[in-house]
């Protein structure tokens, strides 16, 4: 097993934007952290609807469904030479979710500072993570936690994990 990235949803709420930094060479504002924790978000408040309104409102095709490799099904993707920024998936979205931003372009995402790390060496996130919001050890996945991106699980305050439920239909 690998190590993994474990943000504390409650505890980053806490923090100043910008207080965590971020070495991921594409983001050399330092906003990587800040753009993690909005995809984050994102993948936590998408309801991932069956009839999928939003894929089927891009005119050019740029959305897409798919099943993840831990088996979430109907994360949404979005195709970096397609997406126009038109806004029509945020229009279309019933749950007004829909972020265009926020949506995950297919390379677009935390490399877990691989290959930048000597042995034992926690990334920058988490050293400048003053209160433990985010940490970075071989983790399972428990109770209110979600792996959400390979290698970044979210801890979230127990009970605010929105789960989809079936209403049975009286008949």
């Amino acid at each position: 097993m690998a190590d993994k990235l474990i943000i504390d949803m409650a505890k980053i709420k806490a923090l100043d934007e910008g207080a965590i930094e971020c070495s991921y060479k594409h983001h050399p504002a330092n906003k990587g952290f800040k753009k993690l924790f909005e995809k984050i978000n994102f993948v936590l408040v998408c309801r991932k609807c069956e009839s999928a309104p939003c894929v089927y409102g891009c005119p050019r095709k740029a959305l897409e469904k798919v099943d993840d490799e831990r088996g979430n099904t109907g994360v949404l993707r979005r195709a970096s030479m397609l997406c126009t920024g038109c806004g029509t998936c945020a229009m279309a979205c019933p749950f007004g979710t829909i972020y265009p931003d926020l949506i995950l372009f297919t390379d677009d995402v935390c490399d877990l500072c691989r290959g930048r790390l000597s042995p034992g060496e926690k990334p920058l996130c988490v050293q400048t993570s003053e209160n433990g919001a985010v940490d970075y050890h071989d983790i399972e996945c428990g109770e209110d936690m979600v792996e959400v991106f390979d290698g970044i699980i979210a801890k979230v305050p127990q009970g605010s994990l929105w789960k989809p439920f079936l209403r049975e239909i009286e008949r």
